[in-house]
């Protein structure tokens, strides 16, 4: 154990497909049919957070709690998007239409994006991607939605970048989240024995 275990984050992707889209099989293989990359993103915006909440029972004999349990979980996923494409922009603003417009009196075609109104953001499953040399992991959220506004500055001096926010979203079945690491991660080994009991 020591410095081997230390993780660099030397590349890192984030993947985005429609909820439901099959999720790759490890953390090594092609990603499949369905996901697309997000692009290029600024090197220190992306950022993973947990927010657990929490209830707790004190008592008149006791300067601590004396019960603490856990009421709910939240999750995000932060990223500055680089490049402006449709599908930024759709991930950005939770939805959205594009159309191609031809003006009435003539002139050069553009296109409309419109963002999606009340009630109508789509949620995404994502695959946030990182590797540190032979070191690769994946972590696979299969239901996930922008819930935040969007900030936008325009420097003259600096890219603009498109701020991506999403909520880790829950169900029935199967883990919110999960992560895959390949066998180079050896500390990650199950143990072959159970642990002492203390």
């Amino acid at each position: 154990m020591g410095a081997e275990n230390v993780f660099i984050p030397q590349q890192a992707r984030l993947w985005l497909a429609p909820v439901g889209t099959t999720a790759p099989d490890g953390p090594a293989p092609t990603m499949p049919d369905g996901w697309y990359d997000v692009g290029l993103f600024t090197p220190d915006s992306y950022n993973w957070k947990t927010d657990p909440k929490f209830e707790e029972t004190r008592a008149h004999q006791s300067n601590y709690a004396v019960r603490r349990w856990q009421t709910e979980d939240a999750a995000t996923i932060e990223v500055n998007l680089l490049e402006w494409t449709l599908n930024s922009f759709r991930a950005v603003y939770g939805g959205g239409t594009i159309e191609k417009v031809t003006p009435s009196g003539g002139g050069a075609a553009y296109y409309k994006f419109t963002p999606p109104s009340i009630g109508g953001r789509t949620e995404v499953a994502a695959c946030i991607e990182l590797a540190d040399g032979t070191r690769k992991l994946r972590r696979m959220v299969p239901r996930a939605q922008q819930v935040e506004g969007v900030e936008q500055s325009f420097e003259k001096t600096s890219a603009s970048t498109l701020p991506l926010r999403m909520s880790v979203l829950g169900g029935d079945i199967g883990a919110p989240y999960y992560d895959m690491m390949n066998g180079e991660w050896a500390a990650f080994a199950p143990p072959t024995t159970p642990p002492p009991t203390p």
